[in-house]
Parts: structure tokens; C-alpha cells; sequence
């Protein structure tokens, strides 16, 4: 008896995770696709297979569902900028992979429209900032800091300089999302970094 318990247990929280996973990946080509004010919640609902009232249960509204997503592909992102990064031996050849690696994002429709576009406006400012410092801008943080502790960048305050490159690259990366030439955007962003190397 307690196996079938358990059996019945287990067979319900796969159904849950399926559920999620579907509305979440559901929820992502919506939203990428028509923008978060164009999306409703009981049609994701009823594209992924499951009712509305599983949507409110793992995501209480529109909105949450949108959360989840962008949570999902500032993941992601992070994870692209890291092992871009990690491809590399040297300090300074994994700041500049995972740079490239975070403009190279600006190419794929879901992070332009959703990251970029409609989670500032959405969430609000405050709370896509704590996103994007958990996952890509948190790995720019590191690879500077571990840049000014080899004296491969002069020695300073390492936030305002993470957040400076954090806002440029993210307004590069719209601006490739746009139909900017990414190559021209890697070749300012190697300027860019270049300046702030100490001289050999």
C-alpha cells in the first residue's frame, strides 16, 4: 500500500513539473512572439493543454508566469556568458568571450523581447536589475574583479565600473536586436575593454 502511495506521490509531482515546464515553455514563445501586453494567460493555457486554473496554480497571474520566464532565460543567458568564458585559460580572454557571448544574446528573438524589451517595464527596473546581477551581470562582476586582483586592469572600485559595462552592453545588445551589425558592436566593445588595461 505504501508503494502504491508513493507511486501515485511521485506520478503527481511529474505531472505538476510536465505542467510547468509546458506552460513555461509555452509562456516563452508568446511572449517573445507578441510582446507581454498582447499575451493572455488562459490562451497559453489552453496551447499548452492544460486549463487556466493550472496556470494560476504554479503562476498566480500573467505576470508571474512572465517572471518565471524571464528568470528562466536570465538563466540561460549567464549560463551562455559562462561557458563562453570558460572556453578560456586567460583572465582577460573570458571577459571578452563572455562579453561577446552576452551581445550575441541580442540575436535571439526571446531575450530581445523579453529580457530586454518588456522585463525592465514589466517587473520594473529595481527587481530586472536583481535578475540580470544574479545571472550574466554577476559573472562580469567576478571576471573584473578577478582582472583587478592580476593588475590586468588598474586597481578600482570594481561595482560602478560592473555596472557601466552591464549598461552598455545591454544597449548594444538592443541595438543588435534592432538590426545593428553585431560585428561593428564586438569591434567597439574590444575598444572599449581595451581602455581599461594597464599598459605591459
Amino acid at each position: 500500500m505504501e508503494r502504491v502511495v508513493l507511486a501515485m506521490a511521485v506520478n503527481r509531482a511529474e505531472q505538476r513539473a510536465a505542467t510547468r515546464r509546458a506552460l513555461l515553455a509555452e509562456g516563452q514563445r508568446r511572449f517573445a512572439a507578441d510582446g507581454y501586453h498582447k499575451v493572455v494567460l488562459a490562451e497559453v493555457a489552453r496551447a499548452a493543454g492544460v486549463t487556466k486554473g493550472a496556470a494560476y496554480y504554479h503562476f498566480d497571474s500573467k505576470a508571474g508566469l512572465f517572471r518565471a520566464v524571464v528568470a528562466e532565460l536570465q538563466q540561460e543567458l549567464g549560463e551562455r556568458v559562462a561557458t563562453a568564458a570558460e572556453r578560456h585559460g586567460d583572465l582577460w580572454e573570458q571577459l571578452r568571450a563572455g562579453c561577446r557571448a552576452f551581445l550575441a544574446a541580442g540575436t535571439d528573438p526571446a531575450v530581445r523581447q523579453i529580457v530586454l524589451v518588456d522585463a525592465p517595464t514589466v517587473l520594473g527596473w529595481d527587481e530586472w536589475r536583481t535578475m540580470d546581477e544574479e545571472s550574466s551581470a554577476r559573472h562580469l562582476a567576478d571576471a573584473l574583479t578577478a582582472l583587478v586582483a592580476a593588475g590586468i586592469i588598474a586597481g578600482q572600485p570594481v561595482e560602478p565600473l560592473a555596472r557601466l559595462l552591464s549598461g552598455a552592453m545591454n544597449e548594444a545588445a538592443l541595438w543588435i536586436a534592432r538590426g545593428g551589425d553585431p560585428q561593428a558592436a564586438e569591434q567597439a566593445l574590444d575598444r572599449l575593454l581595451s581602455g581599461l588595461r594597464t599598459p605591459d
